[in-house]
Parts: structure tokens; C-alpha cells; sequence
């Protein structure tokens, strides 16, 4: 007999092998519809694959994330035959789920016009109503070999060598063969509503040494209601694009003369970004935390200890060769607290040690998957460590997510969805260490009554972790927040304390993040609030605007009161009509303007207008600022987070 677990904890049992599909039905015909794909022992598989002994599955349909990407996966095969069915002569490269749908990468000579996308969609289709079955096949890598050199396709020979396993597996679907790990859909007459959006170069494997692809995103859904929904989601994101906030508000920008993914920060970015980190900073002080600096490079042999050369390499820079003696661009701040920790004696009366850091970081992300401030090469991470004791881990825990959830909710962030993300295919440490964590972090969510989902394989290379997603207005989710359980550095670094019983102990470690990176953070806040930021957040608070030159010694007096109020103001005294420079003012999203005519100066007082609101009238300079005080200190969102 074999057990099948589900995952309201009731048990089928079966006589024999049986399989995804099976188990679906017997649940439920209506799941069985739905069904993408299966979970079990934290693999997504085929719903067609056997399953031959006792274990916990779960049926996952396009409401699960782990079921979207398979069913966008499915899509980009579809994508990629309807290609090679039209312009045979297009060699296929590889196509994943992304975060929001999928992407193929094509060489081909002549570039894809937005008719040939319009054709490919149209071929998508006939491939959808042939409901063709996707099979897979498992062989070895040299029937592999000799398959992909019949037909010509370089690029998966090339992925071939680069594989340690001797065994591959296939899918095709019609007549298109690929090579793929999988999962896939059943069939391609699931995919009932799909859009290609737009073709983007990409270097093959993200080198610039490599040749230039051409990359076709697309999206897809179940119905064909989610699509449209999604396309007019679209529409209004391509109004709150960071990147095109970022230059017209002059933020900040990135240029290929600096290099790609390195962020320029303007006198008004900049200005912001110091708002957040004075705020990031008293918070921290606070809440018990200690300020570290840390270098941006160190000795190789440092990353070696911490298991970054094994587990994170790909996204380390090339080394640096001085004197001799290699040294590396750090992508994480955890090893160097780690030896300021170890840099003197530590007592269990020193515990817990809590330390942050706004420390820059260096990730070589390949040049295919930069976008703007959301993924870059050089970050600054709002990083934190706290050293602790196994009694005092759930606590500090606690602690530590309450902190997480108050510093969003101050932006201005409501709605937070909360994940548990367990043990990654790649990882260090013991399954028995790796389920303790695992479960020290389900017990601190489940005490705190938080509503959670759970991320299977989602977890860092040396622990699991809890992450906190902000969901904006348009659904859409950002990762920020995350707490890292880690049981394996202290013990690769050798870390201890003397305990009240005279003996060393090993201290557990919390690698912590609230706001991420604040680069991302920083661009997340301009798509969230479409540019338009809380008033306490903004780099130009007010602009005071004379309506002719006979009121400017007027207006220079108000500016100047309100900059020693330690309001943001501007004194915009051109002759250029008013008209012009409250459009101007309106572009660039002030959130109050002063204007200020004969009547304002006999009366002394100002007219105040509103960014989006509109006017509110005339009232006196003192309530004028004591208004805008109140507003700050509670950190006041705007009137409209939509424009």
C-alpha cells in the first residue's frame, strides 16, 4: 500500500503506483480540471509522473505560485514551436518562468517586428486547439547529444556539456522536442488566454562576451478574464515605471559610462534616500541595534570559510589580484560581522547582540535580468545580525518581524503577505538542523497568529527564512523584508560564548533585512505612490511662486521662514507666467505650492495649492507650517495613491 498524504493532513491510500492525475480526481473532478502539476518531498513533478512511495503531495493549480510557473513555463514551449513552425531556420536557446509570466531567448538574424509577434500569437493558438500532450523522456546525455547535433541546435549541446548528471529528460509536445527538467502541464489546451508583449536583446547567458539573442516576454492565464485584467494592470504600470519617474522627477539615473547596474544618485534621490535612512537609523536605535561599518572588499579566504564560493559564486564578481593575494567584492555583509564578533571573548550576558549596517554589496546579476533600481550590481543592503542563544531565538525572532511590519506599515504599506520559505535544492547543514530551524520559524508565525504561505525551496543556502512581500495597488507583489535562520556560519566560523555554566556555546545567528535593498525599496516606493510620495518623503515640500516680480521680496521672506521651519521649500521667482510654473510644479509632483499675489502680500498670507487636490485657498504662513508639521510627524500618505 502506499500513503498519500494531503495537505489538510487526511490520508489515500493506494494499492500500487499511481500518479498526480489520479490523486487529483479522487479528490475532487473540479481539481482535477484545474490541476497543473503535483508537490511532493518539496519537487514539483508532472501530474503523469508515478509516485511509488508514502508521501505528502499537493495538488497545485494557477492559484498556487509553484503552478504558475509551470503553467507560464508551458507557455514559453508552446511560444518557442510556434517560432521555429514559422521561421525554421530560428535556433532555440532556453525559455523560464519569470515573475510575471515568461520569456524564450531566439537567435535568429532578422529581428522580430511586432507583425511577426502577431503571427507567432496566431500559431500559438493552432498549437493550443491541438491540445497536444506534453510527454516527457527521460535518456542519456549522449542519445541527447546525438539528437540535438541531428538537428542543429548548438545552444542545447552546449547546455548538455555543462551538465553533471549523466541522465536528461525531454519534452515534446506536437512536433516540438526540447531539452527541459520540467514539470510541464498536461496538455497545451490548458492555456486558454496568452499575449506576447514585446522583444528585448539578450546577451546568451547573460555575458556580453557572448552573442546578442532576441528575448519575447509573454503572459498567460487559465481565462481569458485574468488576462485582460492583466493587461490593464499593465497599462497603469507603465504610468508608475521607476525608471521613467526616475528621470522625469530627476532622481537618478544609470549609464552605460559608469556601467550597467551601477546607480547614480541626483540631488533630489539622493535627498530621499537620506530621509529613509534617518528614519532607518532612529528606528534601529531604538530597538536595541548597534551601528556597524563594514569594507566593500576582503580576502578570498573569507568566502571560502562562509560557503559563498561554493553555494553563491555565480553572483560573485571575478576577484581582485593584489600583492599576491586575492580579495573579493563582497556580495553579503554576514561574514564581517562575523568577525567583529569573533574579535574579542563573548559571555552569555552579552547576548543577544544586535547589529545593523546600511552596507553596499556587489551581485554580478547578468546584464538580461538588470531593471533599473530592482535589480542592480551594486546595492546597499539595510542589513542587521543577531547573535543569540537557542532560548533567546524566538524571541528576537518575534522581535524582529513586529519590527519588520511596523518600519513597512510607517511607508505607508498595507497590505503585507508573509512567506515560509524552507530548504533550497542547494544547501549546507543537516536535514534534522534544517527541520528544527524550519519549524523554531513556523512556531514564531503561528504564535504571533500571522496568516503565512508556505515557500517550498525558497529558503537561503544556510537556513530557512521568514519574507515579508508588500502587495501595491495593482496586485502586484515586492519582496522586502526577510529573516534568515542560520545555524551554519557560526559553526563554519567557529563562533562561541561562555555560558552561565563556564562552557562554550555555540550562538545562533539571525541574518535580517527590512527594507531589503534600498535600492529596490527606493523604487518600489515610486511605482507604489506613482511618484507621488508621502509629503515627509519628498525632496521639495513646497514651492513658493510669486505671480509677478512685485511680490518676490515677499516670497523670499516666506521661502526663508519656511526653510527655518526645516520645511523643504523653493523659491521659483521666474518670469515665466504662472500658469507655466504650476504645470511645471504639477509635473514634478511638489505636494504644496504657495501662490502668492498683490492680495496674498497686503494680507500677508499665502494661497495654497495641492498637488492633485487642487486649491484649498488663503490662509496664514503659521498654520500653513504647523499644518505641514502634523503631517510629517505622522508620516501622512497622500490624498490618492493612484494618478
Amino acid at each position: 500500500m502506499i500513503k498519500i498524504t494531503l495537505p489538510d493532513g487526511s490520508i489515500k491510500e493506494y494499492n500500487a503506483t499511481v500518479t498526480g492525475a489520479q490523486i487529483a480526481n479522487d479528490i475532487s473532478p473540479r481539481l482535477a480540471k484545474a490541476a497543473l502539476a503535483i508537490q511532493t518531498n518539496g519537487s514539483v513533478i508532472d501530474l503523469s509522473r508515478p509516485i511509488e512511495n508514502d508521501t505528502g503531495v499537493k495538488i497545485l493549480t494557477f492559484d498556487d505560485e509553484k503552478g504558475k510557473e509551470v503553467f507560464w513555463h508551458s507557455t514559453a514551449h508552446i511560444m518557442a514551436s510556434a517560432v521555429v513552425r514559422l521561421f525554421p531556420e530560428t535556433k532555440v536557446t532556453i525559455g523560464p518562468a519569470i515573475e510575471n509570466g515568461f520569456y524564450y531567448d531566439f537567435d535568429r538574424d532578422e529581428p522580430f517586428t511586432p507583425e511577426d509577434l502577431g503571427k507567432i500569437e496566431a500559431e500559438m493558438q493552432k498549437i493550443v486547439k491541438e491540445d497536444a500532450e506534453f510527454k516527457r523522456t527521460d535518456l542519456s546525455k549522449t542519445d541527447a547529444r546525438a539528437k540535438f547535433e541531428e538537428a542543429g541546435e548548438n545552444y542545447k549541446l552546449e547546455i548538455l556539456e555543462d551538465l553533471e548528471e549523466d541522465g536528461v529528460s525531454l519534452y515534446t509536445h506536437s512536433d516540438f522536442v526540447d531539452l527541459c527538467r520540467g514539470p510541464h502541464i498536461p496538455s497545451t489546451g490548458k492555456i486558454k488566454a496568452f499575449k506576447l508583449l514585446f522583444v528585448a536583446g539578450a546577451y546568451w547567458r547573460g555575458s556580453e562576451h557572448n552573442k546578442m539573442l532576441q528575448r519575447i516576454y509573454g503572459i498567460s492565464f487559465p481565462k481569458q478574464k485574468m488576462l485582460d485584467e492583466h493587461l490593464k494592470k499593465l497599462e497603469e504600470a507603465k504610468k508608475r515605471d521607476h525608471r521613467i519617474l526616475g528621470t522625469q522627477l530627476d532622481l537618478f539615473s544609470i549609464t552605460d559610462d559608469i556601467g550597467a547596474g551601477l546607480v547614480l544618485w541626483h540631488p533630489r534621490g539622493a535627498l530621499i534616500r537620506h530621509e529613509i535612512e534617518k528614519f532607518w537609523f532612529s528606528q534601529h536605535f531604538k530597538n536595541g541595534y548597534k551601528i556597524v561599518n563594514t569594507p566593500h572588499i576582503a580576502h578570498i579566504d573569507l568566502w571560502k570559510t562562509s560557503g559563498h564560493l561554493d553555494f553563491y559564486n555565480e553572483n560573485m564578481f571575478t576577484p581582485i589580484d593584489m600583492e599576491n593575494t586575492q580579495f573579493q567584492l563582497k556580495p553579503m555583509n554576514c561574514p564581517f560581522h562575523i568577525m567583529i564578533y569573533k574579535s574579542k571573548l563573548r559571555s552569555y550576558r552579552d547576548l543577544p547582540i544586535r547589529w545593523a549596517e546600511m552596507g553596499t554589496v556587489y551581485r554580478y546579476e547578468r546584464s538580461g535580468v538588470l531593471h533599473g533600481l530592482m535589480r542592480v550590481r551594486g546595492l546597499t543592503m539595510d542589513d542587521a545580525h543577531i547573535f543569540c542563544s537557542y532560548d533567546q531565538m524566538p524571541a528576537e525572532t518575534k522581535k524582529v518581524v513586529e519590527f519588520s511590519i511596523k518600519m513597512l506599515r510607517s511607508f505607508g504599506f498595507d497590505t503585507l503577505k508573509i512567506y515560509l520559505s524552507t530548504k533550497p535544492e542547494k544547501y549546507v547543514g543537516d536535514d534534522e538542523q534544517w527541520d528544527a530551524a524550519t519549524n523554531s520559524l513556523k512556531d514564531t508565525l503561528d504564535g504571533m497568529n500571522i496568516d503565512y504561505k508556505i515557500d517550498e525551496g525558497g529558503g537561503a543556502f544556510y537556513g530557512p527564512k521568514i519574507d515579508i512581500k508588500l502587495e501595491d495597488n495593482l496586485g502586484r507583489q515586492w519582496q522586502c523584508s526577510t529573516v534568515q535562520f542560520d545555524f551554519n556560519l557560526p559553526k563554519r566560523f567557529d563562533l562561541n560564548f561562555i555560558g552561565s555554566d563556564g562552557k562554550q556555546h555555540t550562538p545562533y545567528m539571525v541574518h535580517r533585512a527590512l527594507l531589503g535593498s534600498l535600492e529596490r525599496f527606493f523604487g518600489t516606493l515610486l511605482e507604489y505612490y506613482g511618484g507621488y510620495l508621502p509629503l515627509w518623503l519628498s525632496p521639495e515640500q513646497v514651492r513658493v511662486m510669486p505671480i509677478s516680480e512685485k511680490q518676490n521680496d515677499f516670497a523670499e521672506d516666506i521661502n526663508n521662514r519656511l526653510l527655518d521651519a526645516d520645511i523643504r521649500s523653493t523659491l521659483d521667482d521666474r518670469s515665466e507666467k504662472i500658469g507655466f510654473r504650476i504645470r511645471e510644479a504639477e509635473n514634478m509632483k511638489v505636494p504644496y505650492m504657495l501662490i502668492l499675489g498683490e492680495k496674498e502680500k497686503t494680507e500677508n498670507k499665502v494661497s495654497v495649492r495641492e498637488h492633485i487636490v487642487g486649491d484649498h485657498g488663503k490662509t496664514d504662513l503659521d498654520s500653513f507650517i504647523k499644518m505641514l508639521i502634523e503631517k510629517i510627524e505622522k508620516k501622512e500618505t497622500p490624498v490618492s495613491k493612484t494618478e
